[in-house]
């Protein structure tokens, strides 16, 4: 049975899973250029016309099939965000000191954390509220975080006790 130019060239944007230049499309396709432009604009065509929730867009490193803008928040909901190690490690922090000041946050994992926190923040997995009497925020994992990493609750014997893992000299300046 053979396979459609049309076809062909979704699927190979599907595959691929990034923009892919025409002379790329060509070369993958086995077809020629002209062919190639035709088929694109075909399919970008069918997409614009079905009710669909993908659609080929061209950008500036080339064609792309991708999720619409209108299904941003479901990919949110459904794709996990990626994180980098230091980020999981100050997650981790604040979860297993059940909330820390992003003082105290800063003396345990350095000045990193402050970018690591509004990631965090943004992705609704801590929340940062201004304590009264105090110039740090708290912070605080959040339901997000538990519903994510799927914890009801973390277990009391993970709980660390700030005090004893910072050097004797920086315990005087909480």
């Amino acid at each position: 049975m053979a396979i459609s130019l049309l076809a062909k060239i979704e699927a190979i944007l599907y595959l691929k899973g990034q923009a892919l230049s025409l002379s790329e499309i060509v070369q993958l396709a086995q077809c020629d250029r002209p062919q190639a432009e035709e088929a694109i604009i075909q399919l970008m065509s069918d997409y614009a016309h079905r009710d669909t929730a993908l659609e080929i867009v061209e950008t500036k490193k080339g064609y792309s099939l991708q999720l619409r803008q209108a299904y941003g928040e479901l990919m949110h909901t459904l794709v996990p965000p990626e994180l980098g190690v230091g980020a999981l490690r100050t997650l981790a922090a604040i979860a297993l000191n059940g909330g820390i000041t992003q003082t105290d946050l800063v003396e345990l994992r350095g000045s990193g954390a402050y970018q690591h926190v509004q990631e965090l923040v943004e992705l609704e997995f801590v929340t940062k509220r201004r304590q009264p009497q105090a110039r740090s925020y708290w912070l605080q994992v959040s339901k997000k975080f538990h519903q994510y990493f799927q914890l009801d609750q973390l277990p009391q014997q993970l709980s660390l006790n700030l005090k004893t893992n910072l050097p004797e000299d920086s315990t005087a300046s909480s």
